[in-house]
Parts: structure tokens; sequence; C-alpha cells
């Protein structure tokens, strides 16, 4: 039997609904299945409202924000005669497994419609709505979830689809909001949405404390440790009346934070887990528990919905029971470890967590290589852990550069300590403050270096940057039993847009290069859309790394990417010029259908971004158009993103955890350990430190990027959903 599967959306809509619609789509007829939408979710269950759609139906989805087939709430569905009727009407449409992206109510409700629905086949059968045929043929609905949900407030995973572009409209508003409150020496309230959960308001509040102005994020359903609720206005009153008697203004963010386009993360998100859903629903067997598709550090995990269900449930319990550290707990290791890191940098003034003065350690920071978003956000949280703990932050301005170049006698040098008022506002400045070069110790000098290190007695090293900065933290490794100075602990923060330092599969700035890339290719493909017959070939950046051009790519629907792992030939563009052929031929004047070609800056030395648009143009023999566009440096972006911010928060603070843990080491003990040099990496579900000694034979020095690369995976995924036929 064919297999007729069917995606729904259900309860309030998340940026990245879309983007799931279109992935399940379009697997589900990679694999010669049927697909079906759910229109106006349990209500188009309930009063038939199912649509079966085909390949072009879902064509530039992930752009658009809401859900495009509609979502809608249905008493009818809490009742079992309105489940009865949802059952009758997926048999007579012959579908067998359904996908549904919603909160934890319409996951909730999803998985009661499965335990009953041999019960409520039974009760059709008898009451001849359907056969006895089809009772045998449906014998068992297997359901995949998907949590859609701007308030993260599902257990078991760290993300749910459009939290993070709710987190954007958030951190944009406050930006904006800050300024006036700077200017004026105001404070300000602002309520952001969250129901019962916190982790907006957390993750906006890594952001702002200060001397001119008061920010406080109130989520909508925050309360004090009696369970009291806690408003806007009680929270104005209080900062307004005596003693502090501020100017105080109250902003309510309301709906603002769920409309618009998803944010590149929510795009992939959805991506992959559309695509994970389907392959759980086509491998279910009878019997088989409910799924949801979840997502753990970077890792896509399918998980026991029920399961997960039971703990949201009691996640609220503890918080009813007063029970804190229990809610904490549920709520997961990310979550607890974000909680951390924002007590730990949002005020320095924190007696209870100075060490003794023997404890307390000159740690060096540095940034190496291109600027990255997130940079200063790492810089920041690392200067503010220092002071918490007692420790002296050291910036060494402009790299390795500026180090060597320092003289003692100059009142502003290059090497410099840093206090809270200089940085506590660099959290969502773009680019480095501090300053970041490229050049590596070796170029400068190794005994310049060293002695700097020596004269500036540094005890640990803390460098943020991309792959110079891994180069340069191995150089420093090697020469550690010939100079002395570099026996202290270092650890590197992987931060560039390229993705491309072995040790981890996320690099702080690639997310806010993502952000600003799709934020183009947008305006590139809407440009191309309104040509109607028009294709253009964007080059991304990302060195010799094709991350950033296939996660674009698997973002904006890209129609083909070409990276350097796989380079480009003759054979290949032959083939995706007689797909364009073809798709130009059954577009018909649909909206939506303008076609982007990724192409990343080092995939061919031959075929440029130019040469390949030419190609095709010459190729089309008049029936299409095409052109090229280079976003360059733009692709860096302005602000950080959300993710970038917060993620260099919470690594910058496990660094300087990881640092601390050597006080006390001798200098022989230190180059003895392997470990004290290492690299801080999200890989799968875990943050771990490798080791350099490791990490260097796992890494491509020619080609500078891992020898393995997780993301490469996602490649076929981009292809796929594109309808790129491939080459034998």
């Amino acid at each position: 039997m064919t297999k007729r599967i069917g995606v729904m959306t259900s309860g309030g809509d998340s940026p990245g609904m879309n983007g799931s619609v279109r992935a399940v789509v379009r697997t589900t007829l990679n694999s010669g299945c049927e697909a079906f939408a759910i229109l106006e979710g349990y209500d188009g269950l309930v009063n038939n409202m199912i649509k079966k759609m085909e390949w072009a139906d879902v064509r530039g989805f992930q752009s658009e924000g809401g859900t495009l087939i509609g979502t809608a709430r249905c008493a009818e569905f809490r009742e079992r005669n309105g489940r009865l009727r949802g059952a009758k009407n997926l048999i007579t449409h012959g579908i067998n497994g359904l996908v549904i992206c919603g909160g934890d109510g319409s996951l909730t409700g999803a998985d009661t419609f499965r335990k009953e629905w041999p019960g409520l086949l039974s009760e059709l059968v008898a009451a001849k709505e359907i056969t006895q045929e089809q009772q045998d043929e449906f014998s068992f609905l297997n359901i995949v979830g998907l949590v859609g949900s701007i308030d993260n407030d599902f257990a078991d995973t760290d993300a749910t689809i459009g939290c993070y572009s709710s987190l954007g409209k958030i951190c944009e508003s406050l930006d904006t909001i800050d300024s006036t409150a700077s200017s004026h020496q105001r404070a300000f309230v602002i309520e952001v949405m969250g129901r019962h959960c916190g982790w907006l308001g957390l993750m906006a509040g890594h952001r702002k404390l200060g001397k001119r102005k008061t920010v406080v994020i109130v989520a909508e359903g925050a309360h004090d440790e009696d369970l009291k609720h806690i408003s806007p206005t009680m929270v104005k009153d209080v900062l307004a009346g005596a003693p502090l008697k501020l100017d105080t203004r109250i902003t309510t963010l309301g709906h603002l934070q769920r409309g618009g386009s998803p944010c590149a993360y929510d795009r992939q998100l959805s991506t992959l887990q559309g695509v994970e859903a389907v392959k759980a629903v086509l491998a279910a067997k009878p019997g088989d528990p409910s799924y949801f598709i979840s997502i753990i550090e970077n890792k896509i995990v399918k998980k026991p919905l029920l399961e997960a269900v039971a703990s949201t449930l009691k996640l609220a319990e503890a918080i009813k029971a007063k029970d804190f550290e229990k809610a904490i707990e549920l709520r997961g290791p990310e979550f607890a470890e974000y909680y951390e890191a924002y007590k730990i940098t949002t005020a320095t003034d924190q007696p209870g967590l100075k060490l003794p003065e023997n404890k307390r350690m000159n740690i060096a920071i540095i940034n190496v290589g291109a600027p990255a978003g997130g940079m200063n956000s790492a810089t920041r949280s690392a200067v503010a852990y220092c002071l918490a703990r007692g420790h002296t932050p050291w910036a060494i301005h402009n790299g390795f550069p500026g180090l060597v170049r320092h003289h003692r006698d100059k009142p502003e040098g290059s090497v410099r300590k840093l206090d809270w008022l200089e940085v506590d506002c660099w959290i969502s400045k773009g680019g480095s403050e501090i300053g970041t070069n490229r050049d590596m110790p070796s170029n400068v000098g190794l005994f310049a270096t060293a002695d700097c290190f020596r004269e500036w007695k540094f005890d640990a090293l803390f460098i943020v940057g991309g792959f110079e900065a891994y180069t340069a933290l191995s150089e420093m490794r090697a020469a550690r039993k010939e100079f002395p100075p570099f026996r202290i602990p270092m650890v590197l923060l992987p931060a560039t847009i390229s993705n491309n330092v072995p040790g981890t599969e996320y690099s702080v700035g690639s997310d806010t290069c993502l952000n600003a890339l799709v934020s183009y290719c947008d305006a590139v493909k809407q440009s191309a859309s309104a040509s109607r017959r028009r294709v253009f070939v964007v080059e991304t950046q990302g060195g010799k790394s094709g991350y950033i051009a296939t996660m674009a790519g698997l973002a904006i629907g890209a129609l083909a990417v070409y990276t350097p792992e796989e380079g480009i030939d003759l054979q290949t563009l032959a083939r995706d010029i007689q797909h364009l052929r073809e798709s130009f031929a059954t577009d018909r004047g649909q909206t939506r259908a303008g076609k982007l070609i990724l192409n990343s800056e080092h995939a061919s030395a031959t075929y440029t971004t130019q040469l390949i648009a030419n190609i095709i143009k010459e190729e089309s023999k008049g029936r299409f158009e095409s052109r090229h566009a280079i976003p360059g440096h733009f692709q860096q972006g302005v602000t950080p993103s959300p993710m970038d911010r917060v993620r260099a928060v919470r690594l910058a603070v496990k660094c300087m955890q990881r640092l601390e843990a050597y006080v006390g080491r001798t200098g022989e003990e230190i180059m003895a350990d392997e470990n004290a040099y290492a690299v801080i990496g999200i890989k799968g579900a875990s943050v771990v430190f490798g080791s350099m000694a490791e990490l260097e034979q796992e890494t491509n020095w020619k080609d500078r990027r891992p020898v393995s690369e997780a993301w490469l995976a996602n490649k076929k995924i981009v292809d796929d959903l594109s309808g790129r036929p491939q080459v034998p």
C-alpha cells in the first residue's frame, strides 16, 4: 500500500512552521508516497479540510512567517465525537501517517488521538461509517510531532521551531529601546511572551544592565517564590518609587514577537526536523509509541512523545510545588547553564564568588582571525567572569602584532586591563572591540610573543577566533618546550563565519553570517520571482569549507549549491542547466518562482560565480535569464544574532572555568598535560573540550578545515528538497 502522509500545523503559529510543511511534503513525495495538508489544524481534521499537496505547492515556503496551511482552535477535537470524525476523514483520504507541528497542547492531543485510534475505528465500523477492510488496512496510525512554539517550553529539546526568531525580534526591540534608555537615564520594563516558561526572558536578559540605563525583562507568566504574579506595573512601581526614583516606562512587545520571516536557524531546524519526521513515520511499526523530533545541542534526535509530555507536565508541577531547583533541572542542562552564566555575567560585585588571593589569575584575552558576530559577547562574558571571581582580565588589542608592539611606557598600550563599565555594552556590538588580526605567533616571532607573555606574567590565555586562532594555539603548544611562558593553560572558543575549526560543529559568528546571507538571498529571490524567468547565482563566503553555502541553501531552498568539498565540473553544470529548463517549463506563472544557485567562493578556481551565470545565460537559449550577485563582507553581519550572543556567553563561561581548573599547577605539570591546550566545541549532543594533540590529527591543514565535517549530510537534503537530479 502506498503510504499517504498528512501534515498539520496547530496551536499558536510560530516562524518556521512553513519550512517544516515544505520539508514534510517534499520528503514524502521523494519517498514515493503521497502528501496531504490538513488545513486549519485540528479544525480541518474534524471538518475534512484536507488537501492533496504537489511539489510546487510548497515552493518558497521557508521565507514566509506564520503558517500558510492555517491553524485554528478546535473545541470539537477535545471531545471524542470530534476525534471520531477526524479518524473517518483520515481513512477516507487514505492517510495512515501524520506529522503535527505545534505546541505541547497540540502534541498531547495528538498522542491521545493515536491511543484511541483502534477504539475509534471499531466505533466507525459498528456505525457503518467505514468498512471492516478499511479498519484492517488502517489498523494503526503513526503520529510524529514537531514542536513549534516561540516559548521554547517543551521538555527534552533545546529549541523549538520559532523560538530563536522570536528572540531575534525581542533583541531587535531592546537594541532600539536601549539607546533611548541611555540617552535619558531611564528605566524600561519590557514584557515578553513565554507564558510559564522564562526562556525568552532569560535569553534576552543576557543583554542589558548598565549605569545610565536599567532594563528589566519580565516574562508574561512571571511570579515570585510564593507563586504570586509579577506584572510589569509592579516592577515599574519598585523602580519609580523610593529610594530609586527612576524615570520608568513599560513596553509590551506582544505579538510583534510572533510574526515576520523566520531566522536562518528556524528555517534549518524546521527543515531538518521535517525530513526526520517523515523518516520516522515511514519506519513506524504497529505498537510503536508516538515520537517527536527534538534537537539536543547540534543533534537532531527522535524521542518518545509521551515521555516528553510527562516531563513538561512535571516541570509545571515542580513550579506549583515551589521546587524551583527541580524545575530548572527539568528544563535541561543547556537552560541551567544559561541561567548560571547569566547570573555570573550580569553583575561583577558578587562577594560570594570571589576566590582567595592565591587562586586568582592573570588571564589574557585575544581575538585572532577575521571578525565574527559574537566575539564581543565572548570577551565581555570572560571579563565579567574574571571580575566576579577575582581574576585580572588583560585584553591583547589587535591580535599578536598588537602584543609584540606594546611598550610599558605607553599609557594606552596594546595590553591593558578591562573593567566592567567598558565591556558592559559590548554584547550587542558586531566586529571585535579589542581588535583582531590574522597574523600568528610565527609571523610576529615566537620568541617575541613568549617574551611578552613572560613580561605580563600571564597565567592563562583565552583565544576567540577562527582557523588562524586554531593554528596559533597549535604553534604555541608545539613551542612550549622551548619557550616556558607558553606553559600555561590555553583554550580556544571558535568564532568564525566559516565554521571550519576542527573540534566543533558550531562556531560563534556562523549564525550571524547565515542570517545576513539569508536576508540578502530573500531580497534577490524576490527580484527573481518578480521577473519570473530569472535565476541568480549568489557567491557565498566560507573559505574552503562549504558550510555557509550548504546551510544557507537549506534555509532558502536553493536549486543547487556548489562547495569546495565537491567542486564543479561541466557535467554538473550541464545537469543543473537542464534542471533549470525543466523547472521553468513547469512553473506556469506561479508565485515564488525565483531560483537561486549558491556558489561557495572557493568551489572552483575556474568556474567563477560570474562565469557560471554567463554559461547558464548562454545555454538557456533565451528561455530564461541569469544574473550573478556577490554579497561579499555583507555576510559578516552588523549586529550579532541572538544565538551567537547567548552561545558565546555560555561557552566563554565554560572556558573560564576550564582555565580556572589549572590554578596552582606548575609550568612543567601543564606542559605535560595535553588537555591544557584545548578547543571548546559543540559536537552532536554535547559540549566538549577537544585536546589540540588529538585535533591536530583530525585537521586538513591544506584546506583549513576538519577532515570530517558533520554538516556534509545536509548537502543531500538540499538537493533532495530542490528536486535536483544526481549525476550518476
